[in-house]
């Protein structure tokens, strides 16, 4: 399954994922924790979403912070310094503040000097369409190198009270950096989204928390995600048993579960990070798939499906190959 060539446009150079990194707080907060403040248990925690344990950042911790550890690793591990990247990209859908956007800042904090940088704010979709974003600034010569991060602090939006979210959602940070390659190790992203559906996952208003429609968001999410990663697949010129790796947002372990099902691809590892780290939105995808490359879950150079799926609705895939 290795050293697979994915499809491109024929005239155009390709780019590749260099390298990951990875962050998570430092407090685990286990289901025993919630059980203590709210009305659930360890099993009933286990049962509805296969979470286990999850990372919270400190009162103190930004996103910011979380965004400069995992894109330090990820850039430490890729080879190249600060001066080799001029293109900053932050997913997060959590941010403190809407303006200024994270990325400008993490950037100077990382001793990239004067980038291109902005912020993606798709949701759990974010690190897919930024690393679209990335692919296709390499390609088109916009940009050499890129750095793309997903970071959420997704506690500072939860109402601590409430445990249709309190039991989900988490803080952490992913990363990867981008640059060319000769031949493509990004294939075509497929996404989409459908806006007639906005209050199944939401922030309100400023002063609101994060609120979804559990039952509503599993059905969307276990029925027309499949068909977007299978059109990924196909686009990338691999079929499903070619896949070493599938790398879905990781929302809960049932609807995880639901999709790769879904995909049938026989020989592929699925991520389950979501046990140990919670839903981490926009920064899950990254935060997972260094977590398979570090305990060597995945070869170098084998294709893994990522699919990114959540609020807006918003949904993308698209198929790499592991640095």
């Amino acid at each position: 399954m290795t050293g697979l060539t994915l499809r491109t446009a024929p005239t155009r150079p390709g780019s590749r994922v260099l390298a990951f990194g990875d962050h998570q707080p430092a407090k685990i907060v286990t289901n025993h924790d919630l059980a203590a403040v709210m009305d659930t248990s360890d099993e009933w925690i286990r049962s509805r979403v296969g979470i286990i344990e999850r990372r919270i950042a400190e009162d103190d911790e930004t996103i910011v912070d979380m965004a400069v550890q995992a894109g330090g690793k990820a850039l430490a591990a890729s080879g190249l310094g600060p001066s080799d990247i001029d293109l900053v990209i932050v997913a997060t859908c959590s941010a403190e503040s809407p303006m200024p956007s994270q990325a400008p800042t993490v950037a100077h904090r990382l001793g990239i000097e004067a980038p291109g940088a902005y912020d993606v704010n798709s949701a759990c979709s974010g690190f897919c369409y930024a690393l679209a974003a990335a692919d296709a600034a390499v390609r088109v010569g916009s940009a050499r190198n890129v750095l793309v991060i997903g970071a959420e602090k997704m506690s500072q939006w939860i109402d601590w009270t409430d445990r249709s979210t309190a039991i989900i959602f988490a803080d952490g940070a992913g990363a990867a950096v981008v640059g060319p390659s000769d031949t493509p190790g990004i294939g075509p992203v497929v996404w989409g989204s459908d806006g007639s559906q906005p209050e199944r996952i939401q922030i309100e208003n400023r002063k609101a928390y994060i609120s979804q429609e559990g039952q509503a968001v599993f059905r969307w999410a276990t029925t027309a995600v499949a068909p977007t990663a299978l059109k990924a697949i196909e686009a990338a010129g691999l079929v499903p048993d070619d896949l070493a790796a599938i790398v879905p947002h990781q929302a809960n372990l049932r609807i995880v579960d639901l999709i790769a099902r879904r995909i049938k691809a026989s020989n592929a590892v699925v991520a389950d990070d979501v046990t140990l780290s919670g839903n981490t939105s926009g920064a899950s995808i990254p935060l997972a798939l260094a977590h398979m490359i570090e305990r060597g879950d995945v070869p170098s150079g084998a294709p893994a499906l990522l699919v990114g799926f959540g609020a807006g609705l918003s949904y993308a895939a698209q198929v790499i190959q592991i640095p």
